[in-house]
């Protein structure tokens, strides 16, 4: 489905694009840091704190999101029409088969772990199995095969690491700068320029885990897009992602497990709440509103066999 394909390749040639541009951002900001500072150890500081949480974050995070979320594995014979449904499209998607966990809360919701498709995890709550028909499992399933076939998992990864690199940094010289760590720096700047260069790295260091934190949350709501429409292709039914995410949207029941660190994973916010209605609330979203999820599903015309995702 030449069409549908060329929209994801988008998608995901916009997401890398936006991924450069937070690698440039943090090496720019480490650099001004180094620079104010006087020093480069912020900068081999920044490195090693990357490659230990990449690595801690590679390894484990699957393991500390089900202990989060009290996910509990599932074999089989404990709920086979759910096991044949992930079967069925893991089949169609070219994926390995995951390791498939019920969440015991009422509120329907989902969501895919795991470092990679060898190792993934999809979860999936009992509301979610309770409220929804096979059509609209079917659609919630092949979203979350879509992340794992995306490579979201990874991806969100990566942008959380860099994301708490550039808090560590900006806290690191902000400390540094109130305890005077300014002073080499501000004395070999003639007239007022060591202050301004002062004020600059405090706003830098002050505004830039806000801007890191924004463009986490927009890369995660440019992943939901392409994971719909890969899903969609999958199971060439739009329409039943599209009720799915209506019934989950108009389901009040809170999510007791729910919190910021695991919020961006699920197939929607498992906080309730009223949908952002202007551009700047949307910037602090985790998720798309649902309302324009459901409209491009509905615009979508899958016609035609589908391949691997």
């Amino acid at each position: 489905m030449p069409t549908l394909y060329s929209h994801a390749e988008s998608n995901t040639r916009k997401t890398w694009a936006l991924m450069t541009g937070f690698l440039v951002f943090i090496i720019t900001l480490g650099w001004l840091f180094s620079y104010l500072l006087d020093s480069s150890a912020i900068l081999i500081i920044a490195i090693i704190l990357s490659i230990a949480m990449s690595f801690s974050s590679y390894w484990y995070s699957d393991k500390i999101v089900l202990s989060m979320c009290r996910a509990k594995p599932i074999e089989k014979k404990d709920n086979p029409e759910l096991y044949r449904i992930v079967e069925n499209l893991c089949i169609t998607a070219g994926l390995p088969l995951p390791r498939i966990f019920i969440i015991q809360e009422a509120q329907p919701n989902a969501f895919a772990t795991g470092r990679n498709a060898e190792r993934a995890v999809v979860a999936v709550t009992q509301g979610l199995l309770e409220k929804l028909d096979r059509t609209e499992l079917e659609g919630v399933i092949a979203h979350e095969l879509a992340h794992i076939g995306n490579k979201d998992m990874l991806l969100q990864t990566v942008v959380v690491v860099l994301v708490g690199v550039v808090a560590i940094l900006s806290n690191i010289f902000l400390r540094i700068s109130f305890f005077g760590g300014m002073g080499r720096r501000d004395s070999r700047d003639s007239g007022g320029a060591g202050t301004i260069l002062l004020i600059l790295g405090i706003a830098a260091a002050i505004l830039a885990p806000i801007a890191a934190g924004l463009i986490k949350l927009a890369i995660s709501r440019k992943r939901e897009f392409l994971a719909d429409a890969s899903g969609a292709l999958l199971t060439r039914y739009p329409e039943g992602l599209a009720r799915a995410l209506e019934k989950i949207s108009a389901d009040a029941n809170p999510m007791r497990i729910a919190n910021n660190s695991t919020a961006h994973l699920f197939i929607s916010s498992p906080f309730k709440g009223k949908q952002a209605k202007n551009w700047f609330t949307k910037l602090f979203m985790t998720h798309p509103p649902l309302e324009e999820r459901i409209k491009a599903l509905r615009g979508m015309h899958v016609s035609q066999p589908g391949g691997k995702i």
